[in-house]
């Protein structure tokens, strides 16, 4: 059965995209099947795993299912798309916007929260981790997610406005989807630091306060640091061919490698 992993933070910005591509992807590289699941309707984790089959491919990827009109038809897996070996995306769009309104057709709050879990359901089989990607907002698409995962990472980058981002998130997690929604499964499973300046005294005073906040042992030992070559990644989709890709690519080595420690110590 597949390990549901959420990436998330309150404030928007913050690499939760980024984070949650990179990671899928290294996991695919270890043999390991992967699924990630875009819940922003923005769709930017689409995109990019998008224009990554397109590089591999070298071919213009159109998807006729969206993951709205999947749920409306109650099959995730017709909105799948392959990207590569062992990496699949359920493709979002802007449609998944109207999905809190299409809930409304449960009158239960708590039901509505729970029905994307009863969706993902038979796909758990099929893949060893399912990566989601949120928006940074209060809503149920946040709350469908959290609800039916294993664990979240809590993406921090290092200025003051994502370490409350980050502080408001836990708390909800706590007070909201565990005690009131009671999530069967849900555990945080650290804080991932992102710097936004390399060395500026900011991000290490940030990150400092996050140690005090949070445990330092609660925090990811591997930082992601400023790479011009990840924003690249939006334009061209993940590439694997120079020095610059190879630098990247070893820090995700490492950040996944101490992600798969953690899990394996819960």
């Amino acid at each position: 059965m597949a390990i549901i992993l959420t990436f998330g933070n309150f404030k928007g910005g913050t690499g939760k995209t980024t984070n949650s591509t990179m990671i899928g992807y290294e996991l695919s590289k270890r043999d390991k099947r992967v699924l990630l699941l875009d819940l922003d309707p923005q769709g930017n984790a689409t995109n990019l795993y998008l224009k990554t089959k397109s590089a591999i491919d070298n071919e213009v990827v159109i998807f006729d299912t969206t993951l709205m009109a999947a749920i409306k038809n109650k099959d995730l897996s017709s909105a799948i798309i392959n990207i590569k070996d062992n990496l699949d995306v359920l493709a979002s769009a802007t449609d998944f916007s109207l999905f809190p309104r299409y809930m409304e057709f449960l009158s239960n709050y708590e039901d509505r929260v729970q029905y994307m879990n009863h969706l993902i359901q038979p796909l758990k089989d099929k893949y060893d981790y399912i990566i989601v990607d949120i928006p940074p907002t209060i809503s149920l698409i946040t709350d469908s997610a959290l609800y039916m995962s294993d664990y979240c990472i809590i993406v921090l980058q290092t200025h003051e406005r994502s370490l409350q981002g980050a502080e408001a998130f836990i708390n909800y997690i706590q007070n909201d989807v565990i005690d009131k929604f009671h999530a069967p499964n849900l555990d945080v499973l650290g804080v991932l630091p992102v710097l936004l300046k390399n060395g500026a005294p900011v991000d290490i005073s940030t990150l400092e306060n996050a140690k005090e906040e949070f445990g330092e042992k609660n925090i990811f030992q591997t930082t992601i640091r400023n790479m011009e070559r990840l924003k690249r990644y939006d334009i061209t989709g993940i590439t694997e061919e120079d020095m610059h890709d190879k630098r990247v690519s070893q820090v995700y080595i490492n950040v996944t490698d101490e992600l798969l420690k953690r899990i394996e110590e819960q």
